[in-house]
Order: structure tokens, then sequence, then C-alpha cells
């Protein structure tokens, strides 16, 4: 198998190792989120947060510019996973208020973001001209579009770090949380406050999937987010096995998709999603089999 060889080889050995390091953080972090996106249908938020994220680079674009921060940095992750929050945080609350509905209040972010996010880049390169300093020469494709083999000791890390933070989130509320998320009308009568944990979740699917985002691509971002809950729901209704079913499919998706990649020199992401949905197929076919009624 060509992953073996890469892993061995003291050429590809680090790149790999970064791979699935950086990897199994971000999928361990959306495995845990993955059952609740999928029993709150917010499988569409993946899509609205990452394509917010063009606002955020803008943002982070004309900061740049003004010589606030550098291209690349720690601060410019900063800036775009501050974006994606509020962002996160106004598709949740306009959805709340029944003003719009989820799948409209998220569009209406995401159109918005990614319009706002090309005319602030458009604003940077102006302002980089007047100054007479250069523009900064990354592209969207390189922030939106990361590719897991790319990521370095410093992705990695951040990486960790987010799904560290993340899931001691979830620890530390995870019995509000899961009231909320399972019986909301009840939770409200006991006492537990819906718009804080409505909030909260909001805020932990952002941080996710900005990570994932960076780290992996919009792609594979959106699809650790949905996947790995869609397989384990079809195989369990119990919390804790369904938790652990859908963290054990997406780092099964991962380490299968990258020896995919690897033996057959295809693109990683797409390569994990592919995995990822020949596993779903396999369990809703085992649902749907002979005597599983």
């Amino acid at each position: 198998m060509e992953l073996f060889t890469y892993l061995t080889d003291p050429l590809t050995r680090d790149l790999y190792l970064q791979a699935l390091l950086a990897g199994t953080a971000v999928v361990v972090m959306c495995g845990v989120l993955s059952p609740i996106v999928v029993v709150r249908r917010l499988g569409f938020i993946g899509q609205g947060v990452s394509h917010s994220a063009f606002g955020g680079i803008g943002v982070a674009a004309v900061l740049a510019a003004l010589g606030r921060l550098s291209p690349g940095g720690l601060a410019e992750f900063i800036v775009i996973v501050a974006f994606c929050v509020v962002a996160a945080l106004g598709m949740g609350g306009v959805s709340r208020k029944r003003t719009l509905p989820e799948d409209t209040a998220i569009g209406l972010f995401l159109v918005g973001s990614m319009a706002l996010g090309a005319i602030l880049v458009q604003v940077s390169q102006n302002i980089a001209a007047s100054r007479g300093v250069s523009a900064s020469g990354r592209s969207w494709e390189s922030i939106l579009f990361g590719s897991i083999l790319m990521a370095g000791p410093a992705e990695t890390l951040t990486g960790i770090l987010c799904a560290v933070g993340v899931l001691a989130a979830l620890w530390w509320f995870r019995r509000p949380m899961l009231f909320h998320v399972f019986d909301e009308e009840s939770a409200r009568a006991f006492g537990v406050p819906g718009p804080l944990m409505r909030s909260l979740l909001m805020i932990l699917l952002a941080v996710a999937v900005v990570t994932a985002m960076k780290l992996a691509g919009v792609v594979l971002a959106t699809a650790l987010l949905v996947l790995p809950g869609a397989i384990a729901l079809r195989l369990s209704r119990r919390l804790t096995v369904v938790t652990a079913i859908a963290v054990a499919a997406g780092v099964v998706g991962l380490i299968g998709g990258l020896a995919v990649s690897a033996q057959f020199d295809f693109q990683p992401g797409p390569s994990v999603v592919l995995v990822l949905v020949a596993l779903f197929a396999g369990a809703w076919m085992w649902e749907r089999s002979p005597g599983r009624a």
C-alpha cells in the first residue's frame, strides 16, 4: 500500500504524519458534533459558515494592507474565525426569532458575506497601492480550499487546540446542550437557557467549520459535519454509541481517503469524502437488511 510506503519513507513521512495528526484532530472534533448537526438538521450550516469566511478574508486583507497583521499568520485565522462566529450567531438569531426560515437565513448571510469579502479584497488592494506596498499574494483558494497534505506544524497545532477547546466546551455543557438539542421545548420548561445553548452550538460549529476548512478544504469540512453522524444514526440510537461510531467513521474515512489518495494520486479531500459516502451506503444497506426492523 502506497500510504504505508509514504509513512515509512523519510522524504514523505513528516508530510503524511502531519496530515494524519491534523486530520485526526478535525475528524474527532467534527465527529462529536456531527450527530447534533444531523438531529438538528443543520447540515447546511457548514456551507453557510464556510462561505461566510469570504467576509472574514476581506476583513483580514484590509488589515493586512494597513499593516495590522501578517497574511497567513495566526492573527488572520482569528479574524476569519471571529467573522464566521458573528455570521453563525446571526444565522441562528434571525431563524430563532422566526423572522426568516433557517435555510433562508443561512443563504442570506452566505451571499452577503461573499459579496462583502469581494468588495473588501478590492478595497485592500487600493489601500495597499495608496501606501506603496504590495498587496497580499495569497489567493482565496489557498485559504478556503486548503489541502490536508499541506498542513504544517503550526496548522496541526491550531487544529489540535481548536479541537480540544470545542470538545471541552461540549463536555462542560453536555447535559443542558443535549437536553436542548433533543427536546428544546421541554428543556426550556426545565429552565435550560435555550438562546444560550443555541448560541454556544453555533459558535462551536463555526470554529469547527473554519478549522476544518483551513486544514482540509470546504468540501471536506461540510462532509465531516454531516456524514459521520448520518452513518452512526443508521447503526444505533444510543447517544454514546452514536458518538463513538461517528468519530470512528471519521477516522476510518480519513485513513481510507489518504490511502486512496496515495494509491491513485487523487486529491485527499475528495478521496476522504468518497470513502465516507461509501461507509454511509454500507450503513444504509445494513440498516435495511432483512431482520433489521
